[in-house]
């Protein structure tokens, strides 16, 4: 029997859809509650808020940090793990990242990071997370134990929230939900591209008309809102309600942006509508780190990579960016926009301090400060007593290709499996050539 081509195609579609569902489950199951306290000695405790202390002990009890000090004596029933040395830092924090909300690029079935529409404020991203992604163990592996994602689109895109990176499912994964609602900024540039091939008038109008379609979305929100305070809104309109916490300064905005003008545009809208502000993407923000320092706008800047934007610039201006923020006394996180690269911000951290950061301030940048913008700062981000005990071990220098090399995951106390799919295969092919 022939099959014509549509039957061909939809058994193609099928075994891919068949295919691509296999493949969003991974092997690793989460960790249990610890059954007793938990005594690390001899380590080398890098506590973000209180320096680097050597031959330290560290006490978890009940999933939080109990005790820190030298000779600390372990409580009865409790497991003693001896670490000789070895270097723990709190376990690392990714933001704006699309981690468990897609699995593969090419296969659209795959793909959960975003909405059709260009208003999608009450969209929220823990709803499509993945806890079973592959992509997941890979990120632990390299000492992540929590990342923030955001829903993608093309304007108001929805909001994000920080899961913890070994769990169930996302109501096991959810650390804080609504962390931030996230505005794809429209483009500020005049010229054309090999994709938009236009003329620079044409390419301004365009922007003009976007930005003028935003400003209106946040009146009308704003509009929304007035009514709610005055109680005079008869019905729910389920975008403009999921704005509200974001005009009673309760919910921030993260704003993505790379060009020096949108992030003015955003700046001004913000203090417009007195919104609390944050950039996600930044690169040009090393152009006005004195303005966003004084107008207390934090960034998370994913751009610790790569050439520079424009053929005047320094060939190193991505590797500078952190210190000239840092220097101006900008908040700011490192970040890498995506999902499976996340795992690299680690060594981003390291670059950043080959071009002026100190490994302090380098650690900061993916602990307290990203805790700090996603709204934890209490719960996670530093090692003291009290916070939870989610902690990485190194073997050396986490943000060293040479030195990193993780040996233990704990996220509120419990012992991570360290596994991973890239493990499990070269394990295999080791084999074969053995």
């Amino acid at each position: 029997m022939k099959l014509s081509n549509t039957c061909l195609s939809l058994i193609v579609a099928l075994a891919g859809s068949i295919s691509a569902g296999q493949s969003l489950a991974n092997d690793m199951v989460p960790a249990k509650a610890a059954t007793g306290p938990l005594l690390l000695t001899g380590v080398t405790l890098h506590t973000v808020t209180a320096g680097v202390s050597s031959n330290t002990d560290l006490l978890i009890v009940d999933g939080k940090i109990a005790a820190i000090g030298q000779g600390l004596t372990a409580p009865e029933g409790a497991t003693v793990l001896a670490l000789d040395g070895k270097h723990v830092y709190p376990g690392l924090i990714a933001l704006a990242n699309q981690l468990g909300l897609t699995e593969i690029d090419a296969v659209r079935s795959t793909d959960d990071t975003n909405e059709v529409t260009q208003t999608n404020p009450d969209i929220r991203a823990k709803v499509a997370y993945n806890a079973d992604s592959e992509v997941i163990p890979t990120i632990r592996s390299n000492g992540f134990a929590y990342a923030m994602v955001y829903p993608s689109g093309s304007m108001l895109m929805g909001q994000s929230s920080l899961m913890q990176l070994d769990a169930w499912n996302y109501q096991d994964a959810v650390v804080a939900d609504g962390t931030g609602l996230h505005v794809r900024w429209p483009n500020a540039d005049s010229l054309g591209s090999r994709w938009n091939p236009k003329p620079a008038d044409e390419v301004r109008k365009a922007n003009a008309a976007q930005l003028e379609k935003l400003q209106q979305h946040f009146k009308s929100a704003k509009a929304y809102f007035d009514a709610e305070q005055a109680g005079l809104n008869k019905g729910i309109d389920s975008r403009w309600q999921a704005m509200l916490p974001v005009f009673k300064g309760e919910r921030p905005l993260f704003v993505h942006a790379d060009d020096a003008r949108q992030i003015r545009q955003a700046m001004l809208l913000a203090k417009e509508y007195g919104v609390k502000l944050n950039i996600v993407g930044g690169r040009d923000s090393w152009r006005m780190a004195d303005e966003l320092a004084a107008a207390k706008v934090a960034v998370i800047y994913t751009a610790p990579y790569g050439l520079p934007t424009r053929g005047d610039e320094n060939y190193s201006q991505a590797f500078i960016t952190p210190k000239v923020l840092q220097d101006a006394g900008v908040e700011y996180a490192l970040s890498l926009d995506g999902y499976w690269d996340t795992r690299n911000v680690v060594f981003a951290a390291g670059q950043a301090i080959s071009f002026g950061l100190t490994p302090e301030q380098a650690l900061r940048s993916v602990t307290i400060n990203a805790a700090k913008i996603a709204g934890v700062a209490d719960k996670i981000g530093s090692i003291e007593v009290g916070k939870a005990a989610s902690l990485v071990v190194s073997d050396g220098d986490i943000f060293d290709y040479l030195g990193h090399k993780v040996t233990h995951l704990w996220i509120d106390g419990r012992a991570v499996d360290l596994n991973n799919h890239h493990k499990q295969m070269h394990d295999k092919y080791q084999q074969r050539i053995n």
